[in-house]
């Protein structure tokens, strides 16, 4: 980026600031600066502060909650959005929830709402933009099932856009939105009233007391590291098999095995790389301290990946997003 670049993009979004660490921003804690950092607390800020991009040729990555997200150590040279749009409304069953969303936050809203078949998300870490992105989902539940449409901004041809269920080609942590340039705004979702609240209450509780007995606390990380294995076939599974005594039953039934088990079973945990580390607690979270870099994290995956690849047949892969790589 050019300083005149810089000027011209601060002058349409005098909210950007320079040479901002995305270390402050990410849930691992580590990265590097961004040339230019911006907060869009609306979603039309949000396409202004993409569009001000556009205009002025820079480099543009919008993100939400900083979680499952890699900024490479010399940081990213052009402008980091943030979504903050954080609008909520609820509407006999249909909710529709801005990007910049908490997703806890607005699993435990529609609770309180009255509303049933989100509670699952109480288990899920950053913003809708996120879970939408990646077809988020824990704890039996999934944004896919839930999700009605989605309000984007479709940069091939720079239209406001809302997309079907069906149009956003949602799988296993999978979206249009991965494979095509969009920007999120926002999702309706189509709830059920539920019959009996204390019970969805006590659901919400229950994902997050085993969301809390389940995975590590108090650490930095950016939540599960790599996606779980699913499989069409058995004879995917035939070097597995040879290696490990059992699978899991519901491993198999689910066609979907555990990445945390497979890396568990392929002795990586505890396996460290600089500051990184593979938790002890739960083996797809990677843990950072205060001496963690991005290349730590990079070169941790890449230790995993090849561990597991090699002692189990398995090709894992990560749904950590990178930037400035």
């Amino acid at each position: 980026m050019t300083n005149e670049q810089i000027r011209s993009y601060q002058s349409v979004i005098v909210s950007a600031i320079k040479n901002e660490p995305m270390s402050k921003h990410t849930s691992f804690h580590i990265g590097g600066p961004a040339r230019l950092y911006a907060v869009a607390h609306s979603s039309d800020a949000l396409w202004q502060a993409v569009q001000a991009a556009q205009k002025f040729d820079i480099p543009w990555y919008v993100f939400g909650g900083g979680t499952n997200l890699l900024v490479a150590d010399a940081g990213f040279d052009g402008v980091m959005i943030q979504a903050a749009n954080r609008g909520v409304e609820i509407n006999d069953t249909t909710v529709k929830l801005e990007s910049g969303v908490i997703t806890v936050s607005a699993a435990r809203k529609i609770v309180d709402a009255g509303l049933a078949g989100f509670e699952w998300a109480v288990g899920v870490p950053g913003t809708i933009g996120g879970a939408i992105y990646g077809d988020a989902g824990c704890y039996g539940g999934e944004m896919r099932e839930v999700i009605t449409s989605v309000d984007a901004y479709r940069v091939a041809d720079g239209q406001r856009v809302t997309l079907t269920n069906q149009e956003c080609q949602f799988g296993y942590r999978e979206s249009l939105f991965k494979h095509e340039a969009y920007v999120i705004f926002g999702c309706a979702l189509h709830l059920k009233e539920a019959s009996d609240q204390a019970e969805s209450q006590a659901r919400l509780h229950q994902v997050m007391e085993k969301r809390k007995a389940d995975q590590p606390q108090g650490s930095s990380s950016a939540g599960c590291a790599f996606k779980n294995f699913e499989f069409q076939d058995e004879k995917e599974l035939e070097i597995l098999r040879r290696t490990v005594d059992v699978i899991p039953a519901s491993m198999l039934r689910n066609k979907r095995i555990s990445a945390g088990w497979l890396i568990e079973q392929a002795n990586m945990k505890g396996r460290r790389v600089g500051g990184v580390e593979v938790s002890m607690k739960h083996g797809n979270f990677l843990l950072t301290t205060s001496t963690a870099r991005a290349q730590d994290v990079v070169a941790l995956i890449s230790l995993v990946k090849m561990n597991v690849r090699d002692t189990l047949g398995i090709e894992l892969q990560e749904e950590v997003q990178y930037v400035g790589f």
